[in-house]
């Protein structure tokens, strides 16, 4: 049975871990706020495993702080001259209040908002968010039929939600993949890693050496790709 404890080390350092039957040290920072696990062999000693998080607190640092520029961005009010992210570049926001349709329009450097006057900070998210939907909905059935006939698998069902942790979910048993709806502002290496990602679960459930072998067979330098995503303050 897995036991877990919580641990703060000298440099203040709180890490959470947990024992397992496994014969390797596994280190991870999670969102939204920075929390770092680790994954230990049942018999390994404390301070073997003490040294082991403190000689890597400079990439814990690292993640811990790209975490808090994605998760704790300035408040977004939509308004006019505001820089948002879409498919890996930023654009000038451009709001038009008319009398009119709603609607985005994409330009060469701007994304264009037209509103009702009056409009709210959330009616002006809600509208550009259901565009960024409207994207990915258009982008996935192609970029996940040209990765399916190579891999070996089939997916039933897709779908794009909110996520706060995740950056996609896969339920195998119904061969379904979801994606996060802030993948519409990402660049799009780093959507075509979230899917691979989601599909080779397919294959694999578990982040293990299989998984990682598959990764490496259908989609070579998708660590770099991952760093790139986890790194950009899409909001």
């Amino acid at each position: 049975m897995n036991t877990s404890i919580l641990q703060r080390l000298p440099d203040g350092i709180a890490v959470e871990i947990t024992r397992k039957d496994i014969r390797t040290l596994r280190l991870s920072v999670h969102a939204p706020d920075g929390r770092v696990k680790v994954s230990a062999p049942v018999a390994m000693p404390e301070e073997f495993i003490s040294a082991f998080v403190l000689d890597r607190l400079g990439w814990i640092r690292k993640h811990q702080l790209r975490l808090a520029v994605r998760h704790d961005p300035p408040a977004c009010r939509y308004a006019d001259g505001e820089r948002h992210w879409f498919s890996g570049r930023r654009y000038v926001l451009k709001v038009i209040e008319r009398h009119a349709p709603a609607r985005v329009a994409l330009g060469d450097d701007s994304l264009v908002l037209q509103v009702c006057p009056g409009a709210s900070v959330e009616q002006r998210r809600a509208l550009l968010d259901a565009w960024y939907r409207r994207h990915l909905k258009a982008t996935l059935p192609a970029l996940i039929a040209g990765h399916q006939p190579r891999m070996g698998v089939q997916v039933q069902a897709f779908g794009v939600k909110q996520m706060k942790t995740r950056w996609g979910s896969c339920n195998p048993r119904a061969r379904r993949i979801w994606l996060n709806l802030e993948l519409a502002r990402a660049p799009s290496e780093c959507l075509e890693y979230v899917v691979v990602h989601e599909m080779v679960h397919l294959l694999e459930r578990r982040h293990n050496p299989r998984f990682h072998a598959f990764m490496d067979r259908f989609l070579p330098g998708w660590r770099e790709h991952k760093d790139r995503l986890n790194s950009l303050p899409l909001r």
